[in-house]
């Protein structure tokens, strides 16, 4: 077994444990692995092991890996900050994208998403946390937004993404995921059929599944540390 598929086990292990203390389902929450800056070989590994979906943050790495992995039929997640001018290859190339912060940018998804593929799946991402060095929107300007979103064609707002600042304070942790679920059932009783919140990662899935995470977004867990140097 490669340290890959064994770190995917162990990752797996921690999501059925959590689900269990959440009294979830394990099929409840998805496992996204983080592969920005991972190499295809990496990707390969981890889709040997059993792992489908994939999450990129930075747009020409992201769409040469899903081309040169082309034939393993991967799902592909576009999870970091987008500008405008780079959403083409990403309406033309992911099944999902978490992090759309403003109008903008879902309207040049829309109008980029190919008529021959499904809707793109998308989520709003919300700054739960007011860090100035996040993207996101605010929490209170949220709504509004959302609802924008979800009237798009070629669209499919799913839910809503938060990326927390870091903490080992499990309460700090569990508090902002949960400013992020009841603005999902707040939305959902506005209207709005939102399924999804993508929030977790590698150092507080826990708090984040205890919360009702469904999508787990685990980069470091599964593949190590990035080496940003090169």
């Amino acid at each position: 077994m490669t340290s890959i598929a064994a770190n995917l086990q162990a990752v797996r292990a921690r999501i059925a444990a959590a689900c269990a203390a959440a009294g979830r389902p394990v099929d409840s929450v998805q496992l996204l692995a983080v592969s920005k800056t991972w190499p295809a070989a990496s990707v390969r590994e981890a889709a040997a092991a059993g792992q489908r979906a994939f999450g990129e943050n930075y747009v020409q790495e992201a769409v040469d890996k899903a081309a040169e992995l082309a034939a393993l039929k991967l799902d592909w997640h576009f999870i970091g900050p987008l500008q405008s001018n780079k959403t083409r290859p990403v309406a033309e190339g992911f099944a999902w994208v978490h992090s759309v912060d403003r109008l903008k940018i879902a309207e040049r998804l829309a109008a980029q998403r190919p008529p021959q593929l499904p809707p793109l799946q998308v989520c709003v991402q919300v700054n739960v946390s007011g860090e100035a060095s996040k993207s996101g929107c605010a929490p209170d300007q949220a709504a509004a937004l959302a609802h924008a979103v979800a009237a798009l064609p070629d669209l499919r707002l799913r839910g809503l993404m938060a990326i927390p600042e870091p903490s080992d304070d499990s309460r700090l942790q569990r508090s902002r995921f949960a400013l992020l679920r009841q603005l999902r059932d707040r939305l959902n009783a506005e209207g709005l059929e939102l399924d999804t919140l993508s929030m977790g990662m590698s150092e507080d899935l826990e708090a984040a599944i205890m919360e009702g995470a469904t999508i787990v977004r685990i980069g470091t867990a599964i593949f190590g540390k990035r080496d940003y140097t090169t």
